[in-house]
């Protein structure tokens, strides 16, 4: 296998739903889910958490399964992408996903109100992103107060021992099995962050379907021995 196709086959696949590990935050991947098939009550629903909780997966995953679903969605970043929106413009859409709010700059906040009582209007919905805490962001107070409406989430990194039962429930989710020897393998000898290791399951995945190989230690040792972006002991 040449490094240019093990690049190919690990590169990570769109965030998606079906590709979300939730572990402890299996409440606020229902509340997301159910926002973006449009059967929420509420207008909004915010996340906060640290980075590499998932955060930004899932507003990218949610703006596409609205789009699946031929609603009209957008997925913007504070402050740049925002201030290059006309809020009453993206008030017409049905799903509005902004990241990154704890950069906000008073316009973009002033935009961000704005745009919650539009979406409000016109029924869409509004999901939020920040590292920060609600109550601990420099915000506009009516801005806080419109965000606190609706549901509020800390996501919450997938722990290291919640890890292999994520991963082969991962696996089955794509029709295969990964016994428990290759997925210790995989925790002790790859990257641990699990946007990495989904990547690897997937490649995986195709590997042994190209090779009519089950997946065992020796293949995945072999593959991780190549030019990957992994961590070597």
């Amino acid at each position: 296998m040449t490094e240019q196709l093990v690049f190919e086959l690990a590169a990570p696949e769109p965030p998606s739903f079906a590709n979300f590990l939730p572990g402890g935050n299996a409440e606020a991947f229902a509340a997301v889910k159910a926002l973006a098939a449009g059967d929420a009550a509420e207008t909004g629903v915010m996340l906060w958490g640290s980075p590499g909780a998932g955060k930004t997966h899932l507003l990218r995953a949610a703006v596409d399964a609205v789009r699946a679903r031929d609603g009209a969605a957008v997925f913007v970043a504070v402050p740049g992408e925002l201030l290059a929106q006309d809020p009453a413009t993206l008030s017409r859409r049905a799903f509005v996903a902004i990241d990154g709010i704890e950069h906000a700059t008073p316009e973009a906040q002033a935009r961000m109100f704005t745009l919650f009582n539009g979406l409000r209007e016109c029924g869409g919905h509004l999901l939020v992103a920040s590292r920060i805490p609600l109550a601990a962001l420099t915000l506009r107070e009516d801005l806080r107060t419109r965000l606190g409406w609706g549901l509020v989430y800390e996501l919450v990194p997938l722990a290291d021992a919640d890890k292999p039962a994520a991963l082969a429930a991962f696996a089955r989710g794509r029709g295969f099995r990964l016994a428990d020897e290759v997925i210790g393998y995989l925790l002790a000898h790859g990257r641990r962050d699990m946007g990495a290791l989904v990547g690897v399951l997937v490649a995986l995945d195709r590997h042994s379907l190209a090779t009519k190989r089950p997946i065992t230690v020796p293949m995945l040792r072999a593959w991780l021995q190549q030019d990957m972006d992994f961590e070597r002991d």
